[in-house]
């Protein structure tokens, strides 16, 4: 994401800024005209709940560990600029919180790191530092489907169920690889060569083929994360 040239109101936004409006106001505007049924679970408080501590807690995890691993293999970058921390208000981007609690998924502002810094291989460094994210959302869905069979009360067991769903549909997205998603970073890296021009062509038009993988392969993600979840929760015999 980028800041844009400046004006008011509309034209003040960034082009992130700009297509997360958009890409939120399409998906309302779709489950209105289809029923409203991704829209019901809005009145269920216990949905609420999960969505608030994925923004505070789920989120902030994933970002700290992209920082973490970067500060990790030598990049100081994400310390500097203040994102190696678990504090909500440093990570949230309000667009992507907005669209966790529409849809079950969504992101935080990128964590900023400099290759150039790290101690180990350029390509391995990138694999490492953006799989970091999602693998920690998948940890935390772990976590939730161990502690489902402690939960007595039939809230508290609704609850990490809709913390592990959630969970699981971010680790999936997130590895979808299409800028400016944590897959597509995995993606540049393992392709051999330089792909220069197909890096442009993706982080150009990243946002609208993302917006086109979530209006038509929504199906598709749901059924991934619902199949992790199924794993998870025979895992840990829930």
């Amino acid at each position: 994401m980028y800041q844009g040239s400046g004006g008011r109101g509309w034209n003040a936004l960034s082009r992130g800024q700009q297509i997360g409006i958009g890409v939120v106001g399409i998906l309302v505007l779709f489950a209105l005209l289809s029923g409203g049924s991704s829209l019901g679970r809005l009145g269920d408080p216990l949905w609420l709940l999960a969505v608030g501590v994925i923004i505070l807690v789920a989120l902030p995890v994933h970002e700290m560990a992209h920082a973490a691993m970067a500060v990790q293999l030598g990049d100081p970058t994400p310390r500097m600029q203040g994102r190696y921390t678990l504090n909500p208000i440093a990570h949230i981007d309000p667009f992507g919180a907005l669209l966790i609690l529409f849809t079950g998924f969504g992101w935080a502002k990128p964590v900023q790191w400099n290759p150039g810094n790290i101690d180990v291989d350029v390509r391995l460094g990138t694999i490492l530092v953006a799989a970091a994210g999602p693998v920690s959302n998948l940890v935390l869905a772990a976590v939730g489907a161990f502690l489902v069979p402690f939960a007595d009360i039939p809230m508290l067991e609704r609850f990490l169920s809709f913390f592990v769903w959630i969970n699981a549909l971010l680790f999936v997205f997130n590895l979808i690889p299409i800028p400016p998603l944590d897959g597509s970073h995995i993606l540049f890296a393992i392709l051999p060569g330089d792909y220069f021009q197909l890096r442009m062509a993706l982080s150009r038009y990243g946002f609208i083929i993302l917006l086109a993988a979530i209006y038509l392969g929504r199906g598709f993600i749901s059924g991934l994360a619902g199949q992790i979840v199924r794993w998870l929760f025979l895992a840990f015999g829930s």
